[in-house]
């Protein structure tokens, strides 16, 4: 698989492309256990426009150590 953000020549590119690994992983884990957005946002510790953003590729404000937390509390073993 392709890294669209290196190609697109976007600084931290590599970041970015791990970052969106992460997420779509979260954005699966939610969707498996029919999660509403309020509650992935109770147990992610955040409030329910930040998963919004989170899930529309909002990446800005969330670390990898961030999203690894999320996977966490998510009940994978990261």
């Amino acid at each position: 698989k392709g890294n669209v953000f290196a190609v697109l020549k976007l600084q931290d590119g590599e970041e970015l492309h791990a970052k969106s690994g992460l997420v779509f992983r979260i954005a699966e884990i939610i969707e498996q256990r029919k999660l509403s957005q309020a509650e992935a946002a109770s147990i992610l510790g955040i409030d329910q426009p930040k998963v919004s953003n989170l899930l529309r590729g909002g990446l800005d404000g969330f670390s990898s150590d961030r999203l690894f937390r999320f996977l966490n509390a998510l009940g994978c073993d990261v």
